[in-house]
């Protein structure tokens, strides 16, 4: 599920894909923002379906090795915890995440020697071996595995992470905030969960965060102009060739959404863009933005330029 800071994050990459650009469609770019965030929930649905397509290969390595010409003891008498673990079984059961995933077109055919490298560091991992050798068996404790097998390996193979970036230039930054729904989802399912278990759904409220998305990405661009005034007023003017782009469009973003936004406090806007700056710009950025914002704020707030509303949002 989308929260406010990915949103931000989503239309500030937006906004450098519309000022680096020689088109200046303002519609056709928050087309592509939108596709960017639907793309999204694609990630999630791999995702969820990726620990299914683990299982299937080990249980395809149990029926080849029953099938050698000399079986080991081991290999006619495998361990099948693993394929047999009841959430991935849920999981596999489960006719929304499969609906949502075929109309999504969202599969992993064609990706098996992938899945295969996945499963070879899967089996080699202490995780699994522990998980595999434990002497407490059920329900809970196969949850309990897949979570942290996900968790602290899956999610972390750098074929995996290559996978999603080669398939949409879209997910370079996704796969945290897919991988942390995905978790929350494996967390949700219970022993007596039936088949039509929920997945989680991309928006939070759908209207709203649209709304937010579609009328901070607009008002950014059509005050940024006014808002480039603004900045020059507290840099000096040969300083402002010299500030990075990514940091002129998070301190645009921060003042439109000042502006039109009137029950989201200033402190948690200039917040917000401070910790985004510290992942998107240069080491220096958050502290000379912050500086700059909170001067600019101060004189908006003084000129009735952002007005706020509700108790405790004035500050």
């Amino acid at each position: 599920m989308l929260n406010r800071r990915h949103l931000r994050i989503k239309i500030l990459h937006a906004l450098y894909a519309y000022e680096q650009s020689h088109d200046s469609n303002l519609s056709r770019s928050e087309k592509e923002l939108f596709h960017s965030i639907q793309k999204m929930h694609e990630m999630y649905l791999f995702l969820m379906q990726v620990m299914v397509e683990i299982k299937n290969v080990a249980a395809q390595k149990i029926e080849e090795g029953k099938k050698k010409r000399l079986p080991t003891e081991e290999d006619l008498n495998p361990n099948m915890r693993f394929v047999e673990n009841k959430l991935i079984k849920q999981i596999e059961e489960n006719r929304s995440l499969n609906s949502m995933a075929e109309k999504a077109k969202v599969n992993w055919i064609g990706e098996q020697e992938l899945i295969r490298r996945l499963y070879r560091s899967l089996i080699e991992s202490d995780y699994y071996q522990d998980y595999m050798n434990a002497e407490e068996t059920g329900y809970e404790q196969d949850k309990a595995a897949v979570v942290k097998l996900f968790r602290k390996l899956v999610i972390n193979l750098e074929p995996l992470q290559y996978f999603f970036e080669e398939k949409s230039i879209f997910w370079v930054d996704d796969l945290d905030l897919a991988a942390s729904m995905t978790i929350k989802t494996f967390k949700t399912f219970e022993e007596d969960s039936d088949e039509f278990h929920p997945m989680l759904p991309l928006w939070k409220d759908a209207n709203d965060e649209q709304s937010f998305v579609k009328v901070l990405f607009r008002k950014a661009i059509v005050q940024s102009e006014e808002h480039m005034e603004l900045l020059k007023k507290y840099t000096d003017n040969w300083e402002v060739d010299r500030i990075a782009l990514m940091d002129i469009i998070l301190m645009k973003m921060a003042l439109s959404e000042a502006r039109e936004f009137k029950q989201i406090p200033v402190k948690v806007t200039l917040n917000e863009y401070i910790e985004i700056s510290k992942y998107y710009s240069t080491p220096k950025s958050s502290h000379f933005i912050n500086g700059v914002l909170d001067k600019l704020f101060a004189e908006m707030k003084e000129e009735g330029v952002i007005n706020k509303v509700g108790r405790g949002l004035i500050n």
